[in-house]
């Protein structure tokens, strides 16, 4: 039979429990911290009305108008005008994604306004982040009656007709589907949630289960132990990477410009950037709650400032500063730069090396924290 409910031993209870949870420090951590970034993050670093996008000008028509029209993309502050380039120079640009935008200026810019014509204006965008290039490309239909209906024959009279004609290339994306942005992003936030999670748990389920001492009595050294445990989780990834490859093009219609094996390098790259840095949190956490713990407190700010679920450009110098040094925001460049816009070793360079620089970073770290383990 139960007894009466007694105050004095619910009290008793209820102190062991907050004891308990002052003693758990990193959960308590975590349980104030990750509200905390939740708000910074949604509050501060988080706008899906992207501005300052690099944007190159070709000018094969250097009159007033143009150099006015320019200058309106400039203050308009969804712009930044990195340059005037050669038109041969765009599809480089444009694949290695260091401009967002070619605008042209044709031969003729000039006269067929002057004569009260539609200025013919080329625009070509890198569209394979759909939510970053809509808003950039609305403003760009409304310049030309700020700017030229003032100055042309007839005054502001012109503006109820249109004075600039956009002639717009999505490139990369002509449909401009966000599909073609989100599901090549989701094998980068798969592999990542799975990867983390899966390997976080490694040695601290040794350890509770008691099996972990077995490993430490073994001449085995700490290079062969976690590398030994990543193997495995290689192939589990391998495998989710080719099922979502395969769901990708035949049911979303996803196109595979560039080398699937070059894919599957830079695949096999970033498991293994992830699988350390599961394994490092795995040697440091002391149970599987708080190897769970690390790893939503890394993924938290994995997904929202990689530029998978709001245009990276949006976000402010420091967000991006701290997205980074992150190998998902890298990963996605580069998955989307092989599927999309068919790029080689050699475009995608400038990001595989900060996925190499931190994979060696947290293997010299986890390798460290084992080794204390050990002691």
């Amino acid at each position: 039979m139960m007894g009466a409910f007694s105050v004095t031993r619910w009290v008793g209870i209820l102190i062991k429990e907050f004891l308990q949870l002052k003693r758990d420090r990193l959960t308590f951590a975590m349980i104030v911290g990750i509200p905390v970034m939740q708000l910074l993050l949604f509050g501060f670093a988080i706008n899906s009305d992207p501005r300052h996008l690099p944007t190159a000008v070709v000018m094969s028509d250097p009159g007033p108008y143009a150099r006015s029209y320019v200058a309106a993309m400039q203050n308009s502050s969804y712009f930044d005008i990195v340059g005037s380039i050669e038109a041969r120079q765009a599809d480089a640009l444009l694949d290695e994604g260091r401009v967002k935008f070619v605008v042209t200026f044709p031969p003729g810019f000039h006269r067929d306004l002057a004569r009260g014509k539609p200025a013919t204006v080329l625009v070509e965008a890198d569209a394979t982040d759909p939510m970053a290039a809509s808003g950039a490309l609305g403003v760009l239909g409304q310049l030309g009656a700020e700017v030229f209906a003032p100055d042309l024959p007839g005054g502001v009279g012109k503006a109820s007709a249109p004075l600039v004609d956009l002639r717009i290339q999505r490139r990369y994306n002509p449909e401009g589907l966000a599909a073609y942005n989100i599901v090549p992003g989701l094998l980068g936030v798969i592999l990542t949630m799975t990867m983390l999670l899966i390997t976080g748990l490694a040695m601290t389920r040794e350890r509770e289960r008691g099996t972990f001492e077995t490993i430490l009595a073994t001449p085995a050294t700490p290079l062969e132990v976690l590398t030994g445990k990543m193997i495995p989780y290689v192939v589990i990834g391998l495998l989710q990477v080719t099922l979502i490859l395969f769901v990708s093009r035949w049911v979303f219609d996803i196109p595979m410009q560039g080398s699937l094996w070059l894919l599957y390098g830079l695949v096999l790259l970033f498991i293994f950037a992830n699988l350390t840095l599961g394994i490092t949190f795995s040697s440091m956490a002391r149970n599987q709650v708080q190897a769970v713990q690390m790893t939503i407190f890394f993924f938290l700010p994995s997904i929202l400032l990689s530029g998978f679920m709001f245009p990276f450009q949006a976000m402010p110098g420091w967000a991006q500063a701290i997205g980074s040094v992150l190998p998902l925001t890298h990963f996605l460049i580069l998955v989307r730069g092989i599927l999309l816009k068919g790029n080689g070793l050699a475009l995608l360079w400038p990001h595989i090396w900060p996925i190499l620089l931190f994979m060696g970073l947290v293997l010299v770290a986890g390798l460290k924290t084992y080794r204390r383990t050990l002691d």
